[in-house]
């Protein structure tokens, strides 16, 4: 067990449940990023990413095998500290009053049955999730290209209609291009039924499972999802008694284990090692991969932020300032004192300034100027009043 998050009871709080439920796709998210940093150096891992949904199933099925096996819980749940139990309601009626009825639950621990259910809803389900949410993204993307583009281009399997050649075809070759492009509108057919239903799917999946979460918020149900209460499970609390049986339990297991191995001595001394390697493994692959995970994260950043202080400069220098507009030939000479008015040749009063030229006269004469003639005095580019601003200095 990793985390202990507090509170009173067995039942867990909603903030339990639902980080146990979000650690599975944040370790997925990790484990991706970390074989897609890693395969710019090693090409081979390229072939995992290519079939991450696969990868990362087979991952989880180990392990949420091996720890509803072992602690009657599932991967994530153990970390926290959480246990899966049967749940049996019983009616019972008091001898008192017989008209009245009082439920009692009942925990017991899982059964083979339901350790397997488990594992489909865990695991099999969200991996035919991830594969039909890939294929309605595929197709949403070629419809998307389709209205934008149109449909392609037949034409290239004409090609013997512009060469004016006769191919000549067999019936084996005719046979088989029927049978592939049989497969092929099959296969097509059952993308678009995939692009249509999915989104209703996913909603009403998404919809049930933010019911039976808010309700178990509002602690009106002990079931924090559909899954869990189609198969007759509660997640509760594991108390310090259930942590030590459940030690007792693994260690008995894997008695048993090594007993049933068969063989001369070496041969078992050899399996022996491989069951204890495997044990080593199993036992610390839930806080070794989020260990890896969070060491591999911590020293990137480490490594990048160093990176970037030592190529990216401390201080950015100004950028340089645009080049002064040209005086036009025909235009309102400067005067040689900058602090006087080009249009009176006195002192500016009200200082404004044309925007599309930048040069400075007093409001009233400028305003007059471009009101008239609808230009700069100075470059003759085209201005308006609109592009007149006053400036404000200390004087």
């Amino acid at each position: 067990m990793l985390f202990q998050v507090g509170g009173e009871g067995t039942r867990p709080t909603f903030f339990e449940m639902a980080a146990a439920q979000q650690l599975p796709a944040s370790l997925r998210a990790a484990l991706t990023y970390s074989l897609g940093v890693f395969a710019l150096r090693r090409s081979f891992l390229h072939k995992i990413l290519d079939y991450e949904d696969e990868f990362y199933a087979a991952l989880m099925l180990i392990l949420e095998g091996h720890s509803l096996r072992t602690t009657d819980s599932s991967f994530a749940e153990s970390l926290y500290g959480l246990r899966r139990k049967s749940v049996r309601l019983r009616l019972r009626k008091e001898s008192a009053r017989k008209d009245s009825s009082s439920e009692e639950v009942q925990h017991s621990g899982l059964e083979k049955r339901q350790r397997i259910l488990s594992v489909v809803f865990l695991v099999v389900l969200p991996y035919f999730k991830s594969k039909l949410h890939a294929i309605y993204n595929k197709e949403r993307e070629a419809r998307l290209r389709e209205s934008l583009w149109g449909t392609e281009d037949q034409g290239f399997d004409d090609a013997d209609f512009f060469t004016g050649e006769e191919s000549i075809v067999s019936r084996d070759d005719i046979s088989g291009n029927q049978e592939l492009s049989v497969r092929a509108q099959l296969a097509s057919k059952i993308k678009k039924i995939i692009a249509v239903c999915y989104p209703w799917i996913h909603a009403s999946s998404e919809g049930l499972s933010f019911t039976y979460q808010l309700l178990y918020l509002l602690d009106a149900t002990g079931f924090y999802s559909l899954g869990l209460q189609a198969l007759g499970i509660q997640v509760c609390r594991a108390t310090g008694q259930e942590l030590m049986d459940t030690s007792s339990r693994i260690s008995k297991i894997r008695n048993h284990e090594r007993e049933r191995l068969r063989g001369p001595p070496w041969l078992k001394t050899v399996q022996g090692a491989l069951l204890s390697c495997s044990y080593a493994v199993l036992d610390y692959a839930q806080t070794g991969l989020i260990a890896a995970v969070f060491i591999f994260k911590m020293m990137e950043w480490w490594y990048q932020s160093a990176e970037e202080r030592l190529t990216a400069p401390t201080v950015y220098p100004p950028p340089p300032p645009p080049p002064a507009p040209k005086v036009a030939k025909d235009g309102i000479p400067l005067p040689p004192d900058s602090s006087l008015c080009a249009l009176c040749l006195q002192k500016r009063a009200n200082p404004s300034v044309v925007t599309v030229s930048g040069f400075v006269f007093c409001y009233s004469c400028v305003f007059k100027y471009v009101s008239k003639y609808k230009r700069c005095p100075v470059t003759l580019i085209p201005a308006s009043v609109d592009q007149i601003r006053r400036l404000f200095h200390d004087t």
